[in-house]
């Protein structure tokens, strides 16, 4: 059976790839292809035949296509036809006859810091091999791979963790895939690429002291980007950071390349890169730094010209509402992550919404994937009806929204318009932007700040938030912002205005509503604004009030793989023990987790700044979680303002109460 495959007359001359024998390090180097980095082989067991075939990497990309077309004899017109069969029958069936994996070869230190070169072995990651299947796939190759090199077996998603428990390590060496990949020393956040001057600084201290010279052509590296770094022309970051960090929305959100480089001081004082001008790409598997001989003639970014348009905010006199109240069409009076949870309260209340959206668009070869859908929703063969009934049902039994209050744009302009002094400073800061006076910028940004925060609020407008809450709320409550200039095609403003979290009493409350409506006039949000022409005039901000919910989980989900943008089966999901504000703002370094909602399954990027992972049963939860959110992409990218295009990914900020249920606490589109 095999001598054909092997030398027969339709043979293309490039392929090498081997049938039956051993595995040298020559041999391998010879067949792999290189990804994220690291060189890699990829390999089918035939269990009828008792043999393994060793990949031409360049001959053959896709194991399946190998196997259907060299082993099988099969057209690749007939395995596209039925192809979801095809792969459940070699990852899904449990006395299936092929093996499919991939050998990679890495290199770390070991105890005594000599270098040590080994070989990795994993599954495709929608793999559901048992623990004795596992246990023979890594038999299988061991004695057929040279002795000398160590082989490591790496589960490929935390079923196959699970099913390893009962194997010792003794028999099948393993590694997770947060312990390889954690050490990493490059990792690619935000492809791009940029022509700048590199701006390298050890602390936050030697930061703040350039900070006023930064312009758009620098490229800023230092351990970890502030939240406000201006607009620039790429980042890079020494120390590790989650793709979901504020710095990095923000990449994605301007475009440009942000990457983890933990070298980069080396490569810096070796090749004397500070100041110097570069050439800064990142893709999905590399990232260079390329330092030119002289500084190059740059263009403005596109940014420079870009204008950015808003409805017009709508300020007749508008109710203080409760969110679920709202709808999508309200963020022109409410903004719009007020207006988003009013949305979702309508979703889970009327779950007549069609969330399976997503699902439906075309993946070739496979014209949908509501078979995948159907099986994540544990129906078998449903018709179209009866799949959008299943969906409806499945977010609104998965997730809830947060109950509280919206204050609308009307309260602030009434805020605003009660003080002569606050109309003056407004007044003065939109003529410094006419003229272009950004010396002055700043400091009329700070006066008008502390004004808004020192000016009383009307007693009209005091009577409105009062009667959303009683006199003297006996709980915490938490306030966030809502401006009708952010989570914009081409502006997301992530993390550019306020939210309070820890609000007591009514006195505290206004102060805190004033932080907000404050944070509209930073010097940040409003350069930020300025900078892609959205006007002052037709910028409001309004807020929403909940009360504080103490959460045991909590953190942020994206609708996409961030670090891989073709991929549409995997949503990226990070959390950290309580509040979902310390994902958020960066203060610690989350657990990371990739979660398929397509055949099912997830895996641990990462365990931050914890040693263990979530146990087995909380991570089926945020699997629940995960394809909630996919579903509902399926709603909110598919209007008017994304072009109805449900590939459009979500980030959604999230907690798991204390008894154990999940609220989504703030919906928006993410940027890519």
């Amino acid at each position: 059976m095999t001598a054909p495959l092997l030398a027969g007359a339709a043979e293309p001359a490039t392929d090498r790839t081997v049938i039956g024998g051993n595995l040298s390090l020559p041999l391998f180097r010879t067949l792999s292809g290189v990804l994220a980095g690291h060189p890699y082989l990829k390999v089918v067991v035939d269990r009828a035949e008792d043999t393994w075939h060793l990949l031409d990497t360049a001959a053959h990309p896709f194991h399946v296509d190998y196997i259907a077309t060299r082993v099988l004899g099969m057209d690749l017109t007939a395995l596209d036809a039925d192809l979801d069969a095809f792969n459940a029958s070699v990852y899904m069936d449990p006395g299936r006859r092929f093996l499919l994996g991939v050998l990679s070869l890495h290199t770390d230190e070991d105890p005594d810091g000599r270098e040590r070169t080994f070989l990795v072995l994993e599954t495709t990651e929608a793999d559901t091999m048992h623990g004795e299947l596992l246990q023979f796939f890594y038999e299988y190759v061991r004695v057929r791979v040279d002795g000398r090199l160590p082989l490591l077996l790496k589960p490929a998603n935390h079923g196959q963790e699970e099913a390893l428990t009962a194997v010792s390590e003794l028999r099948v060496p393993r590694i997770l895939s947060h312990e390889l990949f954690g050490t990493r020393a490059r990792t690619p956040l935000n492809p791009g690429e940029a022509t700048g001057r590199l701006r390298f600084f050890r602390t936050q201290e030697e930061y703040a002291a350039a900070e006023a010279t930064l312009g758009w052509a620098d490229i800023v590296a230092m351990p970890c980007l502030p939240d406000d770094v201006p607009r620039v022309a790429g980042f890079l970051n020494t120390a590790p950071i989650t793709p979901l960090s504020h710095t990095n929305v923000l990449a994605s959100g301007w475009g440009i390349p942000n990457a983890i480089v933990r070298d980069l001081e080396q490569l810096v004082e070796r090749d004397g890169l500070d100041g110097a001008w570069v050439t800064y790409r990142v893709t999905d598997d590399a990232i260079s730094l390329e330092r030119l001989d002289a500084e190059p003639a740059l263009r403005a970014p596109a940014w420079h010209q870009q204008r950015i348009r808003l409805e017009p905010p709508l300020l007749e006199d508008t109710p203080v509402l409760a969110l679920h109240r709202l709808r999508g069409a309200d963020r022109d009076r409410y903004g719009t992550k007020a207006a988003n949870l009013g949305e979702l309260h309508h979703v889970l209340d009327s779950r007549t919404a069609d969330l399976t959206a997503f699902y439906g668009r075309p993946r070739p070869p496979r014209e949908d994937l509501y078979g995948h859908l159907a099986v994540r929703l544990g129906l078998s063969g449903p018709s179209e009806g009866e799949l959008r009934s299943a969906a409806a049902e499945f977010v609104a039994g998965s997730v809830r929204a947060p109950d509280g209050v919206a204050l609308p744009f009307a309260l602030q302009q009434r805020f605003l318009t009660s003080s002569p002094a606050l109309q003056q400073g407004i007044g003065k800061l939109k003529m410094a932007l006419e003229l272009d006076a950004t010396d002055v910028l700043d400091s009329l940004c700070l006066q008008l700040q502390h004004l808004i925060r020192q000016t009383p609020v009307p007693e009209s407008v005091t009577r409105q938030i009062g009667q959303a809450f009683p006199a003297d709320p006996r709980g915490r409550l938490v306030v966030r912002s809502s401006s009708n200039a952010e989570d914009l095609p081409g502006f997301s403003a992530a993390g550019v205005y306020d939210s309070v979290t820890t609000v007591h009493g009514t006195g505290e409350l206004l102060d805190a509503v004033r932080q907000v409506w404050a944070s509209l006039l930073s010097p940040r949000s409003v350069r930020l604004r300025h900078q892609v022409g959205i006007s002052l005039d037709d910028t409001y901000m309004g807020v929403i009030i909940q009360e504080y919910l103490p959460a045991s989980l909590g953190g942020v989900l994206v609708t996409c793989n961030p670090t891989r943008r073709e991929d549409f089966r995997n949503v990226y999901l990070n959390c950290s023990p309580g509040s979902p504000e310390q994902v958020v703002d960066g203060s610690v370094l989350p657990q990371q987790y990739l979660y398929n909602t397509v055949e099912g399954g997830g895996r641990t990027v990462a365990l931050g700044s914890w040693g263990d992972g979530l146990p087995a049963a909380t991570r089926a939860r945020l699997a629940d979680l995960s394809l909630t959110g996919r579903l509902l992409q399926s709603h909110f990218s598919g209007g008017e303002d994304t072009g109805g295009d449900v590939d459009k990914p979500l980030d959604i900020e999230w907690l798991m109460t204390e008894q154990g249920d999940f609220r989504l606490v703030q919906i928006r589109p993410y940027a890519l």
